[in-house]
């Protein structure tokens, strides 16, 4: 999920001042002493603002800092991130830490991706799996009873903090505070993710994760953990997920996760898209071209590909490749190389880099992204008349 960055420059009210000079202040501080003062007064009034659904004013901040001082950005992000995807919660007089975690699955199909309850039997396996697999001997946990699209999740900090609640309270076995209920519009992708979502609550200092109980055996690193939970997990997601090729990535904190699912989705989209184009279409890959260009109002927020036949400027379908953060598009290797290198991997060999950066541009009618032509141009996909139903949008 890429942070989406506000560009009003409407004056910052007094607590948005307030994180900006904090942030400044940890990022110049030079000793873990004063780090831990600093991190205590910033998370003081991240909680009170979160606890307010004042998210707008963290972002107000947040956008400041992403314009002045990098480093200081980065640590209101975290700061944000980790208080409103973790929390303390008390058991019967003992503090227990409480993370929300999520098991994302990335996956692509012809049809569509499903989303929404999971069947109790299901649900119990997938507990059963996670425990078995992933969390800490002495970890408590409760799962949602949903598989979640991207759409479903919550989008700002307060909401995190509101789903980390309710899911903490319930693995305590505490009064569950309300949760708003979402009925968010699933977009119909032919890659996308999907996650289950759950919160676990150990006693404070307690080890969360399978992998900190014994570090340094075998048995207990992430990748043993991850091919033990790919191999008890992937039969019961291919019951949730039928039709679909998908991955399992391993489980772990909300936020790292979200960023590594959408990151391991971006070539799974080209892959779908292609494959698509030459099932549906009965265009071969080296019968396509490919127009790549960089999009975003004043840098580069995502990559927009556009397909058109060889010998055609129509557009007929696109993808995108969101970037995320300042360091995803390395100079060494531009993601424009990357994404080339891609589709050239997947057989489209007529390739054109557009130059300059392109507005991101949506119809007005029905929301789909516009994607580039060989002239230059951002334009609305059209699949020819005679083409089977496709996803009602583009990835």
């Amino acid at each position: 999920m890429p942070r989406s960055r506000s560009t009003s420059s409407s004056r910052l009210n007094r607590d948005a001042e307030k994180l900006v000079s904090l942030s400044l202040s940890l990022n110049g501080s030079g000793s873990r002493v004063e780090d831990r003062y600093w991190e205590g007064e910033l998370g003081t009034l991240l909680e009170k603002l979160m606890h307010g659904g004042q998210d707008a004013t963290i972002e107000a901040a947040l956008e400041v800092l992403y314009q002045r001082n990098a480093g200081a950005y980065e640590i209101l992000v975290e700061q944000a991130e980790t208080l409103s995807e973790s929390l303390t919660l008390q058991k019967d007089g003992v503090d227990h830490d409480v993370l929300l975690v999520v098991a994302p699955v990335v996956a692509w199909t012809r049809f569509s991706i499903p989303y929404g309850p999971i069947r109790i039997g299901l649900l119990d396996a997938l507990k059963a799996q996670l425990h078995g697999h992933i969390l800490a001997a002495d970890a408590r946990m409760a799962l949602a009873p949903e598989l979640y699209s991207v759409d479903q999740m919550p989008r700002s900090f307060s909401a995190t903090r509101q789903w980390l609640g309710r899911l903490g309270a319930q693995a305590l076995g505490l009064t569950l505070p309300r949760m708003p209920a979402t009925d968010t519009e699933v977009a119909n992708l032919l890659a996308d993710t999907r996650y289950v979502v759950a919160a676990v609550a150990v006693p404070r200092g307690a080890a969360v994760f399978r992998w900190q109980e014994n570090p340094g055996k075998p048995e207990h690193t992430r990748e043993s953990c991850l091919a033990q939970w790919e191999a008890q997990a992937a039969p019961l997601f291919a019951d949730l997920l039928p039709g679909c090729g998908f991955e399992c990535l391993l489980p772990d904190a909300y936020y790292v996760n979200n960023r590594e699912a959408d990151r391991r989705v971006r070539p799974l989209s080209l892959r779908a898209s292609v494959a698509w184009l030459e099932a549906t279409l009965g265009i071969a890959p080296d019968q396509l071209r490919a127009v790549i260009a960089a999009c975003g109002e004043t840098e580069v927020e995502e990559y927009r590909i556009g397909f058109t036949q060889r010998q055609s400027n129509d557009v007929i379908y696109g993808s995108a490749w969101p970037l995320f953060g300042r360091d995803d598009d390395d100079p060494e290797m531009p993601a424009m190389d990357v994404i080339a290198d891609q589709l050239r991997e997947l057989g489209v060999t007529d390739l054109r880099k557009l130059q300059g950066l392109l507005p991101l541009e949506f119809c007005d009618d029905c929301g789909a992204p516009y994607f580039p032509n060989p002239l230059g141009e951002m334009v609305h996909a059209e699949p020819p008349e005679d083409a089977e139903a496709g996803p009602a949008h583009f990835h």
